[in-house]
């Protein structure tokens, strides 16, 4: 990896990646929303996650705005719903943050239904996934008048069925569908993809038969179908041939049912930047292009159109939090080709960052502690953990004069990285704090040893 990053560009803090409100203040330390990180530490020690929540607002509010309207004035029956997928990163106050915007939660579990009621989010606005749904987290559901339920098995939709009967109510069903794509990042591919363990296959049939199940019980209503093609898609290709395909099934479902979706459910998968390299689509854009692309699908097969639901959870969350570590350690390591790198250890690692070993995940990281003229040097952050594979950003560049102590931010961690975080090697997972205009909030605390050992009885 050749050195061709400037000192300029290495000090950088790009809109593009980081935070709104992310700026190098005149002492050249890291700010957000106004609070230098120096200053964040001092209470809340590192490893520690920062959440502008000014930013993470203004993407709220983009969604809901967005996607509730097209790039030519074709009208939408109903208002479209954006649930926040909450498996991206959960917490009570923040989900307070999110309905306030006005969106609903999409939940996986019963633990992640308890954190979005306790947020104050109203049952009616909340959608529960999940591919092995147990009856007691159904039964919870029902009993919390939870407002829309993902069905994902055959299995699924007898129980669901069973208790709505026992317990005399009728919840709103809406029917995955494996539609037989898979997205990520600007690639798709629309074949071959349905050997995976979520929703119902449209190829071999089973779709039209769960929705044939659901539709005859007197006991569920259907509302409408759902599919998720992948995640960070950067553009509308794939959402379009899946579209598509659900647009044919519905003329099915019409013909043999008499029965018009009322919902529409796209889930999410919407792209972020980690790297400069990243060029997603732009919310307004990619919304007014799909809102077009479902309403031309439907009203040209003489359907009407549905109401239409996303489910963004990194695109909202993940450019808005970022991550500080200390740095503990530097090593240099000279390379086959004779290049040196520098091995940055921090005292973090993949405890709070899993997804660079899980993918191979790229991130953007600055020194975040002061301002720095040295020579940038070839680096790869890594955590404490005894594991090889502990790595935080593979290739990167940081000032060659970064001595142990420095604080290091990684942009872009808002998303899967807290939610995600484990306690291997028995540490204590990282605290989250939103700064608005330098005043604080916490998310969530940081873990104690006690926290740590509570479940152990010889402790």
């Amino acid at each position: 990896m050749a050195n061709n990053i400037s000192v300029e560009a290495m000090n950088e803090i790009s809109q593009h990646i980081w935070p709104l409100s992310a700026q190098r203040n005149s002492a050249g330390a890291l700010e957000i929303s106004s609070a230098d990180v120096r200053d964040l530490i001092q209470e809340y020690p590192t490893p520690l996650f920062v959440l502008d929540e000014s930013d993470v607002i203004d993407r709220a509010l983009k969604y809901m705005k967005s996607f509730s309207v097209s790039s030519h004035g074709n009208k939408l029956v109903k208002p479209t719903q954006i649930f926040y997928a909450s498996k991206a990163f959960s917490a009570s106050r923040f989900i307070k943050l999110i309905v306030a915007q006005g969106l609903g939660v999409d939940v996986a579990t019963e633990g992640e239904l308890r954190v979005a009621l306790a947020g104050g989010c109203k049952p009616e606005n909340i959608i529960f996934h999940g591919n092995n749904k147990s009856l007691e987290e159904l039964s919870f559901a029902l009993d919390k008048k939870v407002g829309l339920f993902a069905v994902d098995s055959f299995f699924e939709i007898a129980r669901l069925a069973q208790l709505a009967k026992d317990k005399k109510v009728k919840p709103n069903v809406l029917v995955r569908v494996t539609a037989g794509i898979e997205a990520h990042t600007h690639e798709f591919v629309a074949t071959a993809h349905e050997d995976q363990k979520f929703g119902f296959s449209l190829a071999a049939g089973d779709a039209d038969e769960a929705i044939r199940r659901v539709v005859k019980d007197e006991n569920l209503h259907f509302l409408g179908l759902h599919s998720h093609i992948g995640s960070q898609i950067f553009d509308n290709k794939g959402f379009e041939i899946a579209a598509s395909r659900l647009a044919e099934l519905s003329i099915r479902i019409m013909k043999e049912h008499n029965v018009q979706i009322e919902m529409l459910n796209l889930g999410g998968g919407m792209g972020i930047a980690y790297v400069e390299s990243d060029q997603p689509l732009a919310i307004e854009k990619m919304s007014s292009e799909l809102v077009d692309i479902v309403y031309k699908l439907f009203t040209s097969n003489g359907l009407a159109m549905p109401q239409l639901a996303f489910e963004p959870g990194r695109a909202i969350v993940g450019p808005s939090m970022i991550t500080v570590y200390t740095v503990g350690t530097t090593k240099k390591i000279e390379l086959e080709n004779g290049e040196k790198r520098t091995y940055v250890a921090v005292d973090g690692g993949m405890s709070d960052n899993i997804r660079t070993a899980l993918y191979g995940a790229q991130y953007s990281v600055t020194l975040a502690s002061r301002l720095s003229k040295a020579e940038p040097m070839l680096s790869r952050i890594v955590g404490k953990h005894c594991e090889s594979g502990d790595i935080i950003v593979k290739d990167c560049y940081l000032p060659s004069d970064l001595v142990p102590g420095d604080l290091i931010a990684v942009a872009a961690t808002g998303a899967y990285n807290r939610s995600m975080s484990s306690q291997y090697n028995l540490v204590v997972r990282p605290g989250v704090i939103s700064v608005k205009n330098n005043k604080v909030t916490e998310i969530l605390r940081k873990e104690t040893y006690d926290d740590v050992f509570a479940t152990d009885p010889g402790l």
